[in-house]
């Protein structure tokens, strides 16, 4: 989904040229996978760019493989990036110049030509002296403006931006909307979490494989769902840390953390056909988001089809030792094969999402816990808890001051007590709650 009205700008190339390092250079916010080896970048990574008052989507590929290969998801990569090229209105094609034209350029040079695309050659690495020497050999490659530069330090990158700002198309319409709340997907590998993105999205967005770990940068879309703006972000599966050893799958790890640090919604999936229910990693994520982090939480268990009743049942019971965070998420089965519950949760994701907005009266918060403690009075070494004023203070998360006669006595079990009684009155499934008591 690109953004109605806006120039599209695409980054091709063959694989390891840099073009994850100039999306970088390029991009404020979202940062693309960087390492020294081929085929790291495989998802479609997008932001909009403004620059000297005009806004372009900037797009980075995955390293494009031009002959066909069984390998399935090279092969996704290759159509991905094909369809990006074809809806581009400028292609940026990025070359190394220390190593001078490869064959796969030429490929690559060919089929922008075909496609009659107007092209940017982007000459990288132009820090080099070997890059001089062979700076003439790429002129043979379909251009239509050369610009040679480093995009790992930055060395005329100016000079990109001014010359994309001269072949532009001119078009009407504004950008999108900014999301009014960001959801992202969290879990173990090859839990379904990009095959539930492409069926929210109702695109394949994400690449989608029976190969664990095929989704190696966190991947965001803007979708409209009743007239309201959201972004939703599919991320790398979240392993073990004893399980984490390649440099990459910690880069996988770490894109994951930081989607879930700007989310406002976290959608945990499970996958309902590993034996044993819930592990104690999922768990983790869990508290991590919503106790931690103060993220909302939705608990998704995915291929639900696959179970028999026993085993529905089997994997239910392993909630059992959880409740005290089961009783505050809402909980839907759903199967992304079978379509099954799918269409039910955008509508599960608004209804947090206003629980989480909600704002609370001053006076009845104050009503409310001040009448709690007089029913069930909170000792200290023998004192008792006071409350003398309640203020709401933040929605999303709704963060609550307590003004009372002593903040040190108010440690977590104390503060949970409020947090429940707030629960029992007002529904906040899967809304995260903080409580803060001061003097």
């Amino acid at each position: 989904m690109t953004q109605t009205g806006v120039p599209v700008v695409a980054i091709v190339g063959r694989m390891n040229v840099g073009k994850s390092t100039l999306f970088n250079r390029l991009s404020d916010r979202v940062k693309s996978m960087t390492y020294d080896y081929e085929g790291v970048t495989r998802d479609i990574l997008k932001e909009t760019i403004t620059w000297n008052y005009r806004t372009f989507e900037l797009v980075d590929t995955g390293g494009i493989v031009l002959q066909k290969t069984t390998d399935k998801i090279l092969e996704q990569v290759r159509h991905k990036a094909l369809e990006i090229i074809d809806k581009a209105d400028i292609v940026l094609l990025v070359v190394d110049g220390s190593v001078g034209v490869m064959a796969e350029d030429r490929e690559i040079a060919n089929v922008l030509r075909e496609r009659g695309k107007k092209t940017i050659l982007v000459i990288n690495k132009w820090d080099k002296k070997v890059t001089e020497d062979n700076q003439y050999d790429f002129y043979e490659l379909h251009h239509d403006a050369v610009v040679g530069l480093s995009a790992e330090h930055g060395l005329n990158i100016l000079d990109l931006l001014d010359k994309l700002l001269e072949m532009l198309p001119v078009k009407g319409e504004q950008p999108q909307e900014a999301a009014a709340f960001k959801v992202v997907f969290l879990g173990r590998p090859n839990v379904g979490k990009s095959s539930l993105m492409n069926a929210l999205l109702e695109q394949e967005r994400s690449l989608v494989s029976d190969v664990a770990g095929t989704t190696r940068e966190a991947v965001s879309e803007k979708i409209t769902f009743y007239q309201e703006h959201l972004q939703l972000t599919d991320t790398p599966g979240i392993r073990r840390k004893a399980n984490v050893n390649e440099d990459i799958e910690q880069m996988m790890v770490k894109s994951s953390f930081n989607a879930l640090k700007e989310a406002d919604i976290v959608v945990l999936l499970l996958d309902a056909s590993q034996q044993g229910g819930i592990v104690d990693q999922e768990l983790k994520l869990a508290f991590y988001a919503f106790q931690e982090h103060h993220k909302a939480l939705i608990i998704v268990i995915n291929k639900t089809d696959l179970l028999d009743e026993a085993a529905e049942k089997a994997f239910e019971d392993s909630f059992s030792d959880y409740q005290h965070l089961m009783t505050k998420v809402p909980l839907l089965r759903i199967s992304c094969k079978t379509g099954k519950n799918v269409g039910k949760l955008l509508p599960l994701i608004k209804e947090v999402w206003d629980r989480c907005s909600h704002t609370f009266l001053d006076a009845a918060l104050q009503y409310l816990f001040i009448d709690a403690l007089s029913k069930t009075p909170l000792m200290r070494n023998k004192q008792e808890l006071k409350v003398y004023k309640v203020r709401q203070v933040n929605r999303a998360p709704i963060t609550i001051l307590l003004r009372v006669n002593n903040p040190d006595w108010f440690e977590s079990s104390q503060l949970s007590f409020f947090e429940n009684v707030l629960r029992k009155e007002y529904d906040l499934v899967g809304a995260p709650v903080k409580i803060v008591a001061y003097r």
